[in-house]
């Protein structure tokens, strides 16, 4: 046993049999009150993921229900394989091309979405398409794919030493710059294989898209310029870095660092990506259940809390949870430029607060993040329980207060093996109007023979401060992401 796991131990029995222990890597001066350190960080408390399963069931916060035999799949996501044959793709997380302040972007009258697809039957086939469509048409059916926007040599002509070792391509946002150019965020995802030492590492990456139009019906990719990586965690303590997360070769460690979203503010450029905290931000380990900050505010809960995870299989988890909102500041053209603190937090809750969506609104810097159930560590929240989590602040560097007094904005409680079941809800503001139109995507991939991964319908969303309600009667029409108040 070593000093760190001793101090953890003796603190664990000072809390829980009315010792007093003092322990330095509790921060110095922790007691049988454990302690309290919020590293300047926001919190999603144990707490408030307690009492928002009293929130389950409220329609303001319930996804709406979906009639299945209406579903269609995304008709135009095909591709060929290298045998010739015809594949019908999923397609699962998406995000618009948006302007700077959030709103969707019109490129040459068209809408343009870019979003994760592949074969049904192969899960390491997940790489980027571009789909759009033309300005007020908002079927299903008129969303066309122009194909995948990075060849398979791209990774190769960058000179960039963590592209070169790319296998997937993850979630992002784009951009439609001053310029009138695409510009495209996302992560890279290496290889894991643990006898060359690799262990899929994520770098936060980017490319201009170059498309143009073909005829007056069609949008092409004409290829991709200034392909290069932006950041991957850099020296592990602000955020965690691939070589810190498995330096034990623990792989239940579960390591996030992706999914970058392009925010501006007062002329500065930045990215919030989903991360893990690093050694200064309060990494997980043992000590991560003591501190008090990732509980809430109650000594009580605090205690009975602590006395059920140390009696729990959900244990080891919650002590390995330290899951973040990250943010850098970025240069003008596009590469790193300095860490910033995390906007939040969920240490001793989840590993994953995904998809990080955050604009300005009306004065206010809204934050979202999607989550499952089935990667917490909170007894009565359970495999079938999905989220959406909204935070609001007056300042970009927080802090991060939660809507509707938990963080709870959207919840679906749903067999996985329900066609209609839905994930990585995202939430587009609208040009003059207090209406979000949220997209995600629905059907798990691989489950059927015909339901494909697919744009779910989309539903409006009302948001006033930390207040938020799913619109009655709001539902349109799948993938459909404006909203002109008809």
């Amino acid at each position: 046993m070593n000093v760190r796991q001793f101090a953890a131990v003796s603190l664990s029995a000072a809390i829980l049999f009315g010792g007093s222990f003092t322990s330095a890597s509790a921060k110095g001066g922790a007691d049988e009150k454990g302690y309290k350190e919020t590293y300047g960080t926001s919190q999603i408390t144990r707490q408030d993921m307690k009492d928002m399963i009293n929130q389950h069931g409220d329609d303001k916060f319930t996804v709406p229900s979906f009639d299945a035999s209406t579903i269609k799949n995304v008709e135009s996501a095909t591709k060929t394989d290298e045998n010739g044959n015809k594949i019908k793709m999923d397609v699962w997380d998406t995000w618009p091309l948006q302007n700077a302040d959030g709103t969707v972007a019109e490129y040459k009258g068209y809408h343009i979405v870019f979003g994760l697809a592949g074969d049904p039957k192969n899960p390491n086939d997940t790489f980027i398409y571009m789909f759009y469509k033309k300005v007020g048409d908002d079927s299903i059916d008129a969303w066309k794919n122009a194909g995948r926007v990075f060849d398979d040599e791209d990774k190769n002509k960058a000179n960039d030493k963590y592209l070169k070792g790319q296998v997937e391509e993850w979630s992002g946002s784009a951009l439609f710059t001053d310029d009138g150019e695409i510009r495209l965020f996302y992560t890279n995802r290496g290889d894991f294989d643990e006898s060359k030492e690799l262990f899929g590492r994520q770098t936060l990456t980017t490319a201009q898209v170059n498309v143009s139009e073909k005829g007056d019906k069609d949008l092409q990719v004409d290829g991709i310029e200034d392909h290069k990586s932006i950041f991957n965690g850099g020296d592990g303590k602000t955020y965690e870095n691939v070589e810190k997360a498995f330096e034990d070769r623990n792989f239940n460690n579960n390591h996030t660092f992706r999914d970058p979203h392009y925010i501006e503010d007062k002329g500065r450029k930045y990215l919030v990506f989903e991360a893990n905290t690093g050694t200064e931000y309060g990494y997980s380990g043992e000590d991560n259940l003591y501190n008090r900050a990732y509980y809430g505010k109650s000594m009580k809960f605090f205690r009975d809390e602590l006395k059920n995870l140390q009696n729990s299989p959900k244990k080891e988890t919650a002590e390995l949870a330290n899951g973040a909102m990250g943010i850098i500041e970025i240069n003008d053209d596009y590469t790193f430029k300095k860490e910033k603190k995390p906007l939040l937090v969920s240490n001793t809750v989840t590993d994953e607060i995904e998809r990080p969506n955050i604009f300005k609104k009306d004065g206010k810097f809204y934050l979202f993040t999607s989550t499952r159930g089935s990667k917490m560590t909170i007894d009565g929240i359970d495999d079938e329980d999905i989220y959406m989590l909204g935070y609001v602040s007056n300042s970009l560097d927080g802090p991060f207060k939660p809507m509707n007094k938990t963080g709870i904005v959207l919840h679906q409680d749903l067999d996985p093996n329900d066609i209609t079941w839905t994930y990585a809800h995202y939430v587009i503001p609208q040009e003059e109007s207090d209406k979000f139109v949220v997209t995600s995507y629905m059907t798990n991939r691989g489950y059927f023979a015909d339901h494909k991964s697919t744009f779910a319908p989309s539903f409006l969303l009302d948001i006033k401060n930390k207040k938020s309600s799913v619109v009655k009667d709001g539902t349109l029409e799948q993938g459909q992401i404006t909203y002109d108040g008809q």
